[in-house]
């Protein structure tokens, strides 16, 4: 009797964290896949100026930036210059491509010690 109690707790644990994680709101939609000309940004983990890849990227005219979440946390970047933000990225995600209109930084807003940079070639 207590072996079936403790296996439906546990049934009960999982398929609430599984319909909870499910059902979280996001800003921005999960994209799987960036737009072939976009520079891609990936998204490592939590390590200041050393978070992204590559953490100073060179933005052809033209091009869009997308960020790749390679990092097993949601991530949410936003340019400090121009204000574009990508809205929340999901593990494994792409965010929605932005053209940036300025050089200048860029941030987690969830995790602000994560910094970058973009120079706009132009």
């Amino acid at each position: 009797m207590r072996l079936h109690v403790a296996a439906g707790m546990a049934a009960l644990v999982l398929g609430v964290c599984v319909v909870g994680g499910c059902n979280s709101t996001l800003t921005s939609p999960d994209r799987w896949s960036a737009p072939p000309d976009a520079v891609v940004i990936d998204i490592l983990q939590m390590n200041g100026d050393r978070s992204f890849s590559p953490s100073r990227a060179s933005v052809p005219a033209g091009r869009t930036v997308v960020w790749h979440n390679l990092d097993f946390n949601v991530h949410h970047v936003v340019v400090d210059a121009d204000g574009l933000d990508t809205g929340d990225i999901r593990p494994g995600a792409f965010s929605a491509p932005i053209e940036p209109g300025a050089d200048g930084r860029y941030h987690c807003t969830i995790h602000p010690s994560m910094v970058g940079a973009l120079k706009s070639d132009r």
